[in-house]
């Protein structure tokens, strides 16, 4: 303990000595052994550093029920770093079988921040090659991956039930700042992101691949996301169910960290409540897409609230967008795979204010205002033949002034 700070109070990492990464780990194990929430304070200058910021080394890990508050701190990954904010600690380099966790709660108080590394060992997706299409000082280093995997996403949870995530500020995240495997029953509400899709690193305009604000993959149900705001360098919000077969999970390598094609769990997506994405993305990619592949299904979907707050000079390839044709990722999904979408309400700068670009089904589109003259609020590149049953009404085409 350092007497300096602290008289008996075990739960403040301020109170302990060694790296920031040391201290919040003991307070921690102190909060969780008495079912205390974790709550990370603003770091105190001391004898080891004038720093009023945490900087951290590896993710912090959660077991279920546990909470974790981030109390108008900020938390930034040193340049050792090669990992999460923080994770769910059922899984991890070496675990196979992610056993399921309930009662998972990350909350920010006031100012509450996570930031990239200034010099990131690696980012980008598992398709990445450090040092070829994005950045990361682990380029060409014996024994270092030389692709990104899950490590580069900011927090990570996976097959954990009754969770919540709200009130955060995620800078220059490494890939992609939330993502979320096989989790259910949850809340996410007010996250703001800040990434451009690069950053200045020495002096030199560094490329940063694949950072994605909000991810939902394989798995995911009954979850409402509440206002999410910010700019990006990839998609603003995402929801990706792909199809890979059967793939091991826990290892480096990979953008997902649970296995694939495992017959006891169910990958589709559904019942996801999304509302109040206010935001662009930086990179022209999409506010917010939809992408399921591979048989696996995405159904019960509402969209209430985009607005395109993109900047001069940016202009995002679709507000939404729904599906691929791409035979990458196998083609438009046969009709009834993507189902009982309800989107509404969607303001949009884009060269597409909704582009259906895959199947949908049993879906309504309303209230969109398209502000590229040159399209139809709502586009259909893979054809006719891929709608069933879709109305599409209360569309409105204006000319920017």
């Amino acid at each position: 303990m350092n007497p300096s700070f602290c008289s008996d109070d075990s739960l403040n990492p301020n109170c302990y000595s060694g790296s920031d990464s040391e201290r919040i780990r003991r307070a921690a194990e102190a909060a969780l052994a008495v079912g205390a929430p974790i709550r990370i304070p603003v770091r105190r200058p001391d004898a080891e550093s004038s720093r009023t910021f945490w900087l951290i080394d590896s993710a912090i890990l959660l077991p279920g029920n546990a909470t974790l508050i981030l109390d108008n701190c900020r938390i930034k990954l040193s340049d050792r770093c090669r990992d999460n904010f923080i994770r769910s600690a059922n899984c991890g380099c070496g675990i196979g079988e992610i056993a399921p966790l309930e009662n998972i709660h990350i909350l920010g108080i006031g100012n509450a921040v996570l930031e990239g590394a200034d010099h990131p060992r690696a980012t980008g997706d598992s398709a990445k090659i450090l040092g070829e299409r994005t950045y990361g000082t682990d380029a060409g280093k014996p024994g270092e991956t030389q692709n990104g995997d899950w490590r580069n996403i900011g927090i990570l949870l996976a097959r954990v039930r009754n969770f919540s995530i709200r009130d955060l500020v995620i800078r220059d995240s490494h890939a992609w700042a939330v993502s979320l495997e096989y989790c259910c029953d949850g809340f996410i509400r007010n996250l703001a992101f800040h990434s451009e899709g690069g950053k200045v690193i020495d002096g030199v305009r560094q490329t940063i691949l694949n950072q994605d604000g909000l991810d939902l993959r394989r798995g995911c149900r009954n979850i409402v996301i509440d206002t999410i705001t910010g700019g990006t360098g990839d998609d603003l919000v995402a929801l990706t169910a792909i199809g890979a077969g059967e793939k091991q999970g826990g290892v480096f390598g990979r953008t997902e960290i649970a296995s694939a094609g495992d017959p006891g769990m169910c990958e589709d997506i559904e019942s996801i409540t999304l509302r109040n994405i206010v935001g662009h993305c930086a990179g022209g990619h999409h506010i917010v897409r939809f992408l399921n592949t591979g048989g696996i299904k995405m159904r019960n979907i509402i969209l209430d609230g985009v607005v395109d707050t993109s900047p001069e000079g940016v202009c995002d390839y679709a507000a939404v967008r729904i599906g691929d044709a791409n035979p990458a990722w196998g083609g438009v999904t046969p009709l009834g795979d993507t189902a009982g979408f309800r989107i509404v309400n969607i303001l949009s700068r884009a060269a597409q204010a909704v582009l259906i670009a895959g199947s949908l089904a049993d879906s309504i589109i309303s209230d969109v205002i398209n502000g590229n003259p040159d399209t139809e609020p709502v586009c259909c590149s893979s054809g006719e033949e891929s709608l069933e049953n879709v109305e599409i009404r209360s569309t409105l085409t204006v000319i920017p002034r």
